[in-house]
């Protein structure tokens, strides 16, 4: 039995609880030049340490300075939202949609993720679920230039459907999903994330030598996530993580 139909009936389950859970809650925003939607592996392959150091990782790297620059110096806000995702049902908002105009905002954005309690910590990779789960919730985020879901995860898809059926089932178009993989507890999880999660135009896959190199591993992603800058495309003199 193929992947379409052993896993049909699970995808349209879950589009239906989906949209009862996350009814439209639009926000309103002048020329918003990018969405971006932050989804972190709270699955069982992610110990407490190295949930901690991927959770406050993500709120080091909004708050340095070239990330900063670059949220700030282009014109047009971007709007910011932040989810943890594992199993089929266990996808949870830790940042609703907002707009981030200022260093206040991004920082009090920042001490919100480094704040929150784990969500889930028992449960498998479902990675098709949470990409389910992601599409819908862009479908609240201001109406902005670029659309980007930016996953973080280590280990492949071993619970519902993969990536492929999510992006046939689920509306993806104009939305860019970029991963970041982080090596070491999965000898797959890189092509898994290069050739199953990459999706949309400019997708593109980071690497992190495990949730020790999480933090710098996102402040690359990120910068070329907001500066939208293509492979071989080289930084602005003077400016870009190192």
């Amino acid at each position: 039995m193929g992947q379409h139909a052993q896993h049909g009936p699970l995808v349209r389950a879950f589009l239906t609880v989906l949209a009862l859970v996350l009814a439209p809650l639009p926000v309103v925003a002048q020329d918003c030049r990018l969405a971006l939607l932050l989804a972190l592996d709270v699955s069982s392959s992610v110990d407490e340490a190295e949930y901690v150091l991927q959770r406050d990782g993500m709120a080091a790297a909004l708050i340095e300075p070239d990330i900063v620059d670059a949220i700030l110096s282009q014109g047009g806000p971007v709007a910011l939202g932040v989810y943890e995702w594992s199993g089929r049902r266990q996808s949870h908002v830790v940042q609703d949609w907002t707009l981030l105009r200022s260093e206040a905002d991004i920082a009090a954005v920042a001490a919100r993720i480094a704040a929150a309690e784990r969500s889930y910590s028992r449960f498998p990779t479902a990675l098709g679920y949470a990409l389910g789960f992601g599409a819908t919730m862009m479908r609240q985020a201001p109406a902005c230039e670029r659309r980007v879901i930016d996953v973080s995860g280590d280990g492949i898809t071993n619970d519902g459907f993969w990536p492929q059926l999510a992006y046939e089932h689920f509306p993806f178009d104009g939305i860019t999903v970029n991963g970041l993989a982080v090596l070491g507890a999965d000898p797959d999880v890189l092509d898994h994330y290069q050739f199953e999660l990459q999706h949309g135009p400019g997708a593109f896959v980071e690497t992190a030598q495990g949730y020790e190199g999480f933090r710098q591993a996102m402040v690359r992603k990120l910068y070329r996530e907001i500066n939208n800058q293509v492979v071989g495309q080289a930084a602005r003199p003077g400016h870009g993580p190192g």
